[in-house]
């Protein structure tokens, strides 16, 4: 398990913007680039260059040396007023361009691996509202100050965004968190727009369910097709998006140099492997078919994006050779992956 933890955390796969983001927000508090990088191995200037990539644990690390350095109660929130929807690249394009704010909702659970996940995001339906819940997933992240930093970003960044897509007259109903709220009440209402309610067992924000059915201001149905498909190329088929199936998928994606089992999975998912199976089971999937269609999906990817040898991708991806590699490929999508390179370029 914690080796699972240490390679998901410890992937180099995000573009750095909220590493930036956080930089800009410790400067404007005299908190130095260099307090905030130190341990991480990662340049200021490197944070310039495009094809710079960060792990989950360098963001995570980074926040815990703003803490550290004094930051202000507000770092959280106003770091996430930074990271406007424009930010996050394709995936955040999509979500602005969603033709309804439920397939908002929907695509942006679907996706969230995409966006440098530090929290597992849910969505749920109620009769009165539209209910986003956010959930611990790194059990190596043991001050409780990082961990309700990053509870209190996600929340303030949920909120930004949907006020991107939806518009500055949205608020939400109310927000719940985890943790007391002993000197932290007012800066919570100030940035979340809403009235906070601590010491809960979740943590959530409910928005007017009658917001669902409107459009984004920027929705487009041709456009959030375009971006679906390229979204699609990371996450793989829509099928593998969603309930248990969905949760496991992500993991699975998240960690593709070393796959963790299906215990490992279960534990991270906090039930037994027992319910784990009998889940897939009522969503007629198994956990070998997901790996097998994360696996597909992350070959297809490094053979379109990348220059890999059939080779490397095999290593990557815990086949023992190259040979059982290509006949697993042509069994997932009746081609060879030579075929599937020269298509691509054709």
């Amino acid at each position: 398990m914690a080796s699972f933890q240490a390679n998901l955390l410890n992937q180099k796969i995000y573009a750095p913007y909220k590493i930036a983001a956080l930089l800009e927000t410790a400067a404007e508090q005299g908190i130095s680039a260099d307090q905030v990088l130190r341990g991480l191995n990662l340049s200021q200037a490197a944070l310039a260059d495009p094809a710079t990539l960060v792990s989950i644990k360098q963001y995570v690390d980074a926040c815990t040396n703003v803490i550290d350095a004094g930051a202000n109660l507000s770092t959280p929130f106003e770091t996430a007023n930074r990271l406007h929807l424009t930010a996050y690249g394709m995936y955040g394009y999509a979500l602005l361009t969603s033709p309804t704010m439920r397939d908002y909702f929907s695509f942006g659970v679907k996706y969230h691996p995409l966006a440098t996940p530090t929290l597992y995001m849910t969505w749920r339906e109620t009769d009165a509202s539209a209910v986003f819940e956010f959930k611990e997933t790194y059990s190596y992240i043991t001050s409780i100050k990082t961990r309700n930093f990053l509870i209190q970003q996600q929340m303030a960044q949920n909120i930004t965004h949907i006020r991107d897509a939806a518009g500055p007259r949205l608020f939400p109903i109310k927000a719940l968190l985890s943790y007391s709220g002993k000197d932290v009440e007012q800066v919570h209402e100030k940035y979340l727009l809403c009235d906070c309610y601590f010491n809960q067992e979740v943590n959530e924000i409910h928005y007017p369910k009658s917001i669902l059915d409107q459009s984004p201001i920027l929705g487009n149905q041709l456009s959030i097709k375009l971006l679906q498909e390229t979204c699609n190329q990371l996450l793989g088929r829509t099928k593998m998006s969603s309930g248990i199936t969905g949760e496991v998928y992500q993991i699975l994606l998240m960690s593709p140099n070393s796959f963790p089992t299906m215990e490992a999975v279960a534990n991270l998912l906090c039930i037994t492997t027992r319910t784990l199976r009998r889940k897939l089971d009522a969503e007629l999937t198994s956990y070998r078919a997901i790996l097998d269609d994360a696996r597909c999906t992350l070959a297809t990817e490094y053979l379109l994006v990348t220059k890999m040898s059939t080779e490397d991708i095999a290593a990557r991806l815990g086949f023992s050779d190259s040979a059982n590699f290509r006949r697993a490929f042509r069994r997932w999508t009746g081609k060879t992956p030579h075929q599937v390179r020269e298509e691509s370029q054709s």
